[in-house]
């Protein structure tokens, strides 16, 4: 893995979370939770390889904690690990009161892409 590029890829992305997004407990649906995740992580493969990347899989999503509205959450994705033609990326979640300097982090998880050529066959990744 190139470190320099790796460092270079850590994407980071605020959201505030409002009550359209949470569930009957007034917390953040976990299903968008996942999908927000899922796009920071694609974001963090693109930048990386710089290749198309599909998502292939997901590793063990754990919620620690519940996503309160009217918090910011922060979403980090940062390469694990780089293969042939699939890397992993590495998300973590952080809860941020608004009015606060509490940080916690909510959620963690890993997901899986591969690069894929015009004819969406895997690729190498450069």
């Amino acid at each position: 893995m190139n470190q320099e590029r790796r460092d270079q890829s850590i994407t980071r992305i605020f959201k505030a979370v409002f009550p359209d997004s949470t569930n009957h407990y007034d917390t953040l649906f976990g299903g968008t939770a996942m999908a927000l995740m899922d796009e920071v992580a694609f974001i963090t493969a693109t930048r990386y390889s710089r290749q198309r990347m599909v998502t292939v899989s997901s590793d063990r999503i754990d919620f620690k904690m519940p996503i309160p509205a009217g918090t910011i959450i922060e979403l980090v994705g940062m390469v694990s690990y780089v293969g042939n033609t699939s890397l992993k990326v590495k998300v973590e979640v952080f809860i941020e009161q608004m009015y606060s300097n509490d940080r916690d982090r909510a959620i963690s998880g890993e997901f899986t892409f591969v690069a894929i050529d015009e004819n969406k066959k895997a690729a190498k990744i450069s």
